[in-house]
């Protein structure tokens, strides 16, 4: 009963967040719903590396700028956005496949390192490389996005929720499969999970892929709203800052936990914006101070004094004799 419940009030809450452009909501609500959809993507494909797999990859600013650079130049060559944008999901997600030849060596600290390496070296690529364009477009210079002016405001919208939704959904599914529980033996102990007949590179390995695509679709949907990208920021740290912010947060390793913790991010981006120059220094204190306060939270926060307030009801309660 309570998932159904849960199920209808998903189904009025994607209803009613899809009729906001219709019905003239303001521009600056679609604007902060906009980032909260596309955040709340990227942080639950990182929710489910880090929280749900026990892969600390650092990387997702290479995903979702090779997402984004594959949907740009594609409309220089005259193939439609949203074809573009599934491309880009693609082309990340064999990218992560590619790399993980590599880093999968690495253990701990050292695929961290690893992966954290790998935004910088594909900016550096992409500073010096003119796929297409002349001597005013490509390398450092990036590129405008080709016909973005013609794609309605709400089209970019009804993306965004779109691939908020799907992740949301996707990560439910998983973590109430064979699949999700083959990785929270993986994060648990991976010797023992290996012991017990776990194909542990195999469940690694897959969900490194498919939090490669949708943060590559995330990177093709961002970069189309903006009309613009560029290497500086299409491979920056601040994309690392927002999915680490957004779930530790709301709870990393809880299936909500990015929920929440997406609703803070995008205020914190918009209040934030007047002080550019510190503004990750900020963000990085925020994150020391929520992990020395509550290690689990917000969710877990929530969860551990609930279980408390019931464990004190109980005591109250007479013994039955």
């Amino acid at each position: 009963m309570r998932k159904y419940s849960l199920l209808g009030t998903l189904i009025v809450i994607t209803v009613l967040a899809a009729l906001l452009p219709v019905i003239g909501a303001p521009k600056t609500w679609l604007l902060y719903l906009f980032y909260f959809y596309v955040f709340l993507a990227a942080a639950n494909m990182w929710n489910l590396l880090a929280g749900f797999s026990g892969l600390l990859a650092l990387c997702p600013a290479a995903f979702i700028g090779l997402g984004g650079y594959t949907m740009t130049i594609l409309t220089w060559w005259g193939i439609q956005y949203y074809i573009g944008i599934i491309v880009g999901g693609v082309v990340a997600a064999l990218f992560a496949m590619l790399i993980s030849m590599s880093v999968f060596r690495m253990k701990g600290v050292y695929f961290a390192i690893g992966t954290l390496v790998l935004p910088a070296i594909l900016k550096l690529v992409f500073l010096r490389w003119k796929p297409v364009g002349g001597d005013f477009e490509g390398g450092g210079a990036g590129y405008m996005v080709k016909g973005v002016r013609a794609i309605p405001p709400e089209v970019t919208y009804w993306l965004a929720l779109g691939i908020g939704l799907a992740s949301m959904v996707l990560i439910l599914i998983i973590l109430r499969s064979k699949f999700g529980l083959g990785l929270a033996a993986i994060r648990d102990n991976d010797i023992s999970a290996a012991s017990s007949g776990i194909n542990v590179f195999g469940l690694k390995l897959s969900s490194f892929i498919i939090a490669a695509l949708v943060m590559g679709v995330v990177g093709g949907i961002f970069y189309m709203n903006n009309g613009y990208i560029e290497p500086n920021n299409a491979f920056d740290i601040n994309w690392l800052m927002i999915v680490l912010l957004a779930t530790v947060i709301g709870g990393k390793g809880l299936e909500w936990g990015p929920l929440f913790g997406t609703v803070i991010v995008v205020a914190l981006r918009f209040q934030l914006a007047r002080y550019a120059g510190i503004s990750l220094l900020i963000q990085g204190l925020i994150l020391v101070v929520i992990m020395l306060v509550a290690p689990q939270g917000i969710v877990g926060l929530i969860r551990d004094l609930r279980k408390k307030f019931m464990n004190q009801q109980n005591k109250k309660l007479p013994s039955s004799s």
